[in-house]
């Protein structure tokens, strides 16, 4: 028996060039799930405004962060693929997959089915569940599953956060820097439109489902109800004191509202407030990207300075921490058992 593991995440231009990176934007932010304006609306924002204009500027960024072995979150997530397969072994072939450009989720599933596999687990590699990246790229696998002949059964992975070597992974993150250092700690998550929950709850919203302070029945794929959560369990294990620390959420685009508060925002009053050290942890991603090496590095860190502080630093992302290589071999292993 054998079994195909397919790692999915969100995608990286082939070359900080504008061309290749105008390439990426144009798939990405045409995806109904990221944008969910009408199709015309979508279309004319990000082809006609979004994309042309942001292209050359989001190149310019990735140029500074480009290394000889390529885009951080590829060679990142590939030493995360290469080393789950070391540690499942021969019985298991694990693939890495990209929802946008290359290599392709269609060509990766043709790469499992030629190798006859029995079974696939897809594990999107977000830990807290969002329509606009996780059902996005579970959607993407299934539609190119759809077109198989014969295919073996799939199994989906929602989401991971609560998983305990999740949490300890970045608990030993942390524990890499010595904490008494630092005047702050910040949790730092990937942005969403505030109408992406309110499409997500239906009815009401997240105070009507306590979502900052647990998670329950209502709520347990709410991305706002699961960033504090994470937050809680890794405050828990670091016994952080509760205002020694605070939740925000980075990466807004266009003017409607995001969930608060901004990131940059919340740096730049703990900047006026006196805090001088900041340690930022972003426990929405699990392989460093544009926006951990650049958006918090670099241009955070360049804001909170601006404005009195002195530094910001970046908790490394878990890339091939072997702490979170266990994580997904216990993730794959549960859902291959018979």
């Amino acid at each position: 028996m054998k079994t195909g593991v397919l790692l999915v995440n969100l995608g990286t231009p082939n070359s900080p060039s504008t061309s290749d990176v105008r390439k990426y934007l144009t798939e990405f932010l045409n995806d109904p799930f990221v944008i969910d304006f009408s199709y015309l609306k979508r279309f004319f924002l990000v082809n006609f405004i979004i994309v042309p204009f942001r292209s050359p500027k989001t190149a310019a960024l990735y140029k500074e962060i480009w290394t000889d072995k390529g885009s951080p979150l590829m060679f990142n997530s590939y030493e995360t693929c290469y080393k789950l397969q070391e540690s499942l072994g021969d019985d298991y072939y694990v693939e890495l997959a990209m929802r946008y450009q290359q290599p392709s989720i269609q060509s990766i599933l043709a790469k499992l089915i030629e190798r006859n596999v029995d079974k696939i687990v897809c594990i999107p590699l977000y830990p807290q569940y969002t329509t606009s990246a996780s059902e996005s790229s579970l959607q993407k696998v299934q539609s190119e599953y759809d077109k198989l002949a014969n295919p073996p059964p799939i199994t989906y992975i929602k989401q991971f956060y609560e998983h305990p070597d999740f949490i300890a992974s970045w608990v030993q993150r942390a524990r890499e820097h010595k904490l008494d250092e630092y005047d702050h700690v910040l949790f730092s998550y990937h942005g969403l439109p505030e109408r992406h929950l309110t499409k997500q709850h239906g009815q009401g919203n997240c105070d009507d489902y306590h979502c900052k302070e647990e998670i329950n029945e209502s709520n347990h794929h709410c991305y706002r109800a699961t960033c504090y959560d994470t937050t809680r369990k890794i405050v828990k294990e670091l016994n952080l004191a509760e205002n020694f620390y605070t939740i925000s959420f980075q990466s807004r685009l266009g003017k409607d509202p995001w969930l608060k508060p901004y990131t940059d925002h919340e740096l730049i009053k703990l900047a006026q407030s006196g805090v001088k050290r900041i340690l930022v942890f972003s426990p929405s991603f699990v392989a460093d990207c544009l926006e951990t090496l650049y958006e918090i590095s670099i241009e955070y860190n360049e804001l909170f300075q601006e404005h009195g502080g002195e530094k910001v630093q970046l908790i490394e992302s878990l890339n091939g921490l072997p702490r979170w290589i266990a994580t997904l071999k216990d993730i794959v292993e549960q859902n291959t058992s018979a």
